[in-house]
């Protein structure tokens, strides 16, 4: 089986909430394939939804460790990814930095 697309990573999450390509254009349609990050000093939230803002499609909520206790995180989705219709919008709560390896 062979490679069905390019891997890239998105640049750290800014403050318009919106997931940008490296290129500094915004992500459209894609698969996130894990979803990498820094935790802050209190446990927190990735809320992240299908589109340019909140009132988006949810994806999901994902739990972060604390800073203290783990740093960073990482999580790597099974099978082909998460598809995604538009584009990424998260929410981060006492999360430093958030960034996606999408294909």
């Amino acid at each position: 089986m062979g490679m069905q697309t390019d891997v890239l990573l998105t640049q750290p999450l800014g403050s318009t909430n919106t997931f940008k390509q490296q290129n500094g254009t915004v992500l459209g349609p894609c698969r996130i394939k894990a979803i990498y990050g820094t935790a802050a000093a209190l446990a927190g939230t990735v809320v992240l939804y299908d589109g340019s803002s909140s009132s988006g499609k949810s994806i999901g909520t994902i739990s972060t460790p604390t800073a203290a206790n783990q740093g960073t995180f990482y999580i790597l989705m099974p099978g082909e990814g998460i598809k995604i219709a538009t584009g990424v919008y998260a929410e981060l709560t006492n999360v430093d930095s958030a960034m996606l390896i999408y294909g």
